[in-house]
């Protein structure tokens, strides 16, 4: 039994642990997703994002993201915090990690800008072993439960451990693309104390490419944008393209959630369609996605995501997408 808790931990903490959450909304909040926007707006911004994976299962999976950062001139530069915390129901594995971020403003030419960042953070994996009762530690004759056992795997309840990440982020009007790698310096992530498991670096291209350029119909402001982002993290891949229309105050957006190299043959090469809605109100925006799940597993409840983000340099008449007010 001792030795297929072993095996079953150490599968987890390869395979599932190690994988990066990864949001819908990331043309929303693309901070989730790429450090090059820390105040990439000369201004100060915050945001935050809910996700929640599964509801009806017992194994929902919760992840929340936050950020706030400030444009310093002196730096030429932004400044920011974020963190990201990640819970998993059924498994009781909490991960939460604090970084630091900055982006610095290189002016290519009129129309090109570029941000390439750097973030540094420090990061913590809960895996709720404490909780875990094993045969040995039963006194079958009096049912007293002991703190000792002779199981040889000394698992670790928590871990901590420094990362590093860079970004490289270029600006077009209002079109952007973008480069993260993430855990660069591949932090240990092992629960054995003396094991060794590096986290594998996280590889992101992304971007949006506005197709109308802010051409003005009748009345309003429209664009129309293709979006995406490839990630890639050891086996793990996916893929997510669509389309998003902005008019005036609101935008909706749908994209597809691909596997496009399929390392498994029975997993699906679609995994998932997402429907996103937008509401700029003031110096805030609100978001909602839903994600509907090719998948059995997707009849639980699918993938929802809530977003709220400030920027203290938007206004109805400086910003895409804010309502127009009667002088």
């Amino acid at each position: 039994m001792k030795r297929i808790l072993l095996i079953l931990v150490l599968l987890f903490i390869k395979k599932g642990f190690s994988q990066d959450p990864v949001f819908t909304q990331f043309y929303v909040i693309p901070e989730t997703i790429n450090s090059g926007f820390t105040a990439n707006t000369w201004d100060t911004k915050a945001g935050i994002i809910h996700r929640v994976q599964w509801p009806k299962l017992n194994f929902s999976i919760n992840t929340q993201f936050a950020y706030f950062d400030k444009w310093f001139e002196q730096l030429n530069g932004g400044l920011g915090i974020s963190i990201l915390n990640h819970k998993e129901t059924h498994t009781r594995y909490n991960l939460t990690q604090l970084n630091a971020n900055y982006a610095y403003h290189v002016k290519l030419n009129e129309d090109w800008d570029f941000y390439p960042s750097i973030s540094v953070g420090f990061g913590g994996k809960d895996f709720g072993f404490q909780n875990i009762l094993l045969e040995d530690q039963i006194n079958p004759f009096n049912g007293v439960i002991s703190d000792l056992t002779i199981d040889p795997a000394n698992l670790q309840d928590n871990i901590m451990y420094f990362d590093f990440s860079s970004s490289l982020l270029f600006f077009y009007k209002q079109s952007w693309f973008g480069l993260t790698l993430k855990h660069l310096n591949n932090p240990n992530i092992s629960l054995l104390y003396q094991g060794n498991v590096p986290l594998s670096t996280f590889v992101s291209v992304h971007g949006r490419v506005s197709l109308l350029n802010q051409y003005r119909f009748f009345r309003g402001q429209k664009d129309f944008a293709f979006v995406f982002n490839g990630m890639k993290q050891e086996e793990y891949n996916r893929l997510d393209f669509g389309l998003d229309f902005t008019q005036d105050w609101f935008n909706v957006g749908l994209l597809a959630a691909t596997n496009p190299i399929r390392s498994n043959p029975n997993s699906h090469f679609l995994t998932s369609i997402n429907a996103v809605v937008g509401i700029n109100w003031e110096k805030f925006r609100f978001g909602y996605s839903y994600s509907f799940n090719t998948s059995q597993i997707g009849r639980e409840g699918g993938v929802y995501e809530l977003s709220i983000s400030w920027d203290s340099g938007r206004s109805a008449k400086n910003c895409m997408g804010c309502p127009k007010y009667p002088k």
